[in-house]
């Protein structure tokens, strides 16, 4: 039997056994070992504000609208970032022992097929817990520094170092893609990496990764005064803006300077009134792209896909792998507390940068 996360319904989450499922030709059967959490997307469907659960959405013209909702309850796979041994193969290449990683949500176990779903090896020698962000969540870290490489090279990206290096980088928001992200950047040559955040907690974090801390209050002018150019040109060269607020997205415009770009991880589940796009956005002429992991920068397909990223997390893990497992990674906790993790989370009765689940 596998054990599997699944929301039931609003502020619910309970772990259900499941039959295994049979092995086909082709497939291997995966035995998690860790399992990471992506507190704002899988909080949006434990809270009930996931877009997806309250809105049709047209696949083929990627419209929302009125209708009956995309997702509805129960929520039966939560989660992307987990990592394992395959126990079982029919299939070439992934023999019994070799650790994977691969997103297939909270479970103890799964049948994965590697033609169709993304399955990556992972390499030896490396933190198990940190394979977690082998297969989704540093492929989107890295998808956002492709986006800031596509902007700025106009053509084929040879390297994600071609949107950071040697550029003044923002990062706002020091959770687990901003952090990564930031990483990112300044493992890909960046002069200089800063991270707002409103929490002081977060900001050491990322002053131990060895990133620059600035806290939220008047960061765009601390930074502009930081970040001189020229006569009226101060500011980020590219930020990348990864905390779903209205707020966060306006304070990133306010601190790139004119012309600059701002690269758009966050997931927003409301409006944005605070952006104020007559302010900065219109007066500096900046640019700002939404970098998703679902595609790569239009023109890039060819060079780079979800498995090339991953690579590209292998070698951001090589690098900081310690200061990641020691810093960033906070709560590692059995997957049997994750019901009351989702809850405390959900209530803000407890704070994590990022929490994993051992099975």
């Amino acid at each position: 039997m596998t054990t599997r996360l699944v929301i039931p319904g609003p502020g619910r989450a309970e772990l259900v056994e499941e039959p295994d499922a049979e092995l086909a030709d082709g497939q291997v059967r995966i035995a998690t070992a860790y399992t990471g959490l992506s507190a704002g997307t899988e909080l949006s469907f434990f809270r009930g504000t996931n877009p997806f659960l309250g809105r049709r959405f047209d696949t083929e013209l990627r419209l929302f609208g009125d209708g009956p909702a995309a997702d509805e309850y129960p929520v039966t796979r939560v989660g992307y970032m987990e990592t394992g041994t395959v126990v079982e193969s029919r299939a070439a290449g992934l023999p019994v022992g070799t650790r994977v990683a691969a997103p297939y949500g909270h479970a103890t176990g799964y049948v994965a097929d590697p033609t169709t779903e993304h399955v990556v090896r992972l390499p030896d020698g490396l933190d198990p817990v940190l394979g977690v962000y082998v297969a989704h969540m540093g492929p989107i870290c890295a998808n956002g520094v492709l986006h800031a490489a596509a902007d700025a090279v106009g053509g084929p990206v040879r390297s994600l170092a071609d949107g950071v290096a040697g550029r003044q980088v923002l990062v706002v928001g020091a959770g687990v893609v901003g952090l990564l992200t930031g990483l990112f950047a300044a493992l890909h040559g960046a002069a200089e990496v800063a991270v707002v955040d409103a929490t002081a907690q977060r900001l050491e974090v990322a002053e131990a990764l060895g990133l620059v801390p600035v806290a939220e209050s008047d960061a765009a002018a601390v930074l502009k005064r930081r970040w001189r150019h020229g006569p009226g040109d101060h500011g980020a060269d590219v930020a990348f803006q990864c905390r779903g607020q209205a707020s966060a997205l306006a304070l990133a415009l306010a601190a790139v300077r004119p012309q600059g770009t701002v690269v758009d991880l966050a997931f927003y589940q409301g409006g944005a009134p605070e952006v104020r796009l007559g302010e900065e956005f219109h007066h500096n002429g900046l640019a700002l792209r939404c970098a998703q992991i679902g595609r790569v920068p239009r023109g890039q397909a060819h060079l780079w896909d979800r498995a090339r990223l991953s690579a590209g997390t292998v070698d951001l893990l090589d690098a900081y792998g310690p200061a990641i497992r020691k810093h960033l990674v906070t709560d590692l906790v059995p997957l049997a507390d994750a019901p009351a993790l989702f809850a405390d989370l959900s209530e803000r009765r407890r704070h994590v940068v990022q929490a994993v689940f051992a099975t």
